[in-house]
């Protein structure tokens, strides 16, 4: 999920050239065992990993995000939730793994997602979708990714789909 988060961040199409790549990565580190968890990717050699990804930025951003990640626990998945279910909206900026240069909104956004938290990432397509919905009932359309994210949320609010 943090390879992906981080390929994720430099806007390549996701179904194109970030899943199959994702994919390649778990099949030759994971499935062979080189990288097991987090801290075995902390301590991953970059010129091995380029292989697969050729972004450096990716890399350091996914090393960085592990390394934070791996100081929460010892188990990745509770290591995620737990940073995921802390990580709040409103300070987005101001937490540790937003301040990892390169990790904007929509990556933060993601990772909570991936952590457990009902949310909503701002991406092109979500953000087509929510506004041809908030338009279609009379509602002015939210550019603005803040904004986006909050009203999206209420709206699943509204309609019973997240908690809060």
């Amino acid at each position: 999920m943090v390879v992906d988060a981080a390929f994720t961040s430099i806007s390549l199409n996701y179904l194109t050239a970030v899943v199959p790549k994702v994919e390649e990565f778990r099949k030759g580190f994971v499935e062979t065992g080189t990288i097991k968890n987090l801290k075995k990717l902390v301590n991953a050699d970059i010129d091995k990993l380029i292989w697969v990804w050729r972004s450096e930025r990716s890399w350091v951003i996914t090393k960085s995000v592990a390394s934070y990640l791996s100081t929460i626990s010892d188990y990745d998945k509770l290591a995620l939730r737990a940073w995921a279910g802390d990580a709040k909206l409103e300070n987005w900026r101001r937490g540790p793994i937003s301040r990892i240069k390169g990790v904007g909104l929509i990556t933060f956004q993601y990772l909570r997602m991936v952590g457990g938290v009902g949310t909503v990432m701002s991406d092109n397509i979500v953000k087509r979708v929510v506004n041809y919905i908030l338009v279609k009932t009379g509602l002015k359309p939210v550019n603005d990714d803040m904004e986006f994210i909050r009203k999206a949320e209420e709206v699943a609010l509204a309609c019973g789909d997240i908690d809060r």
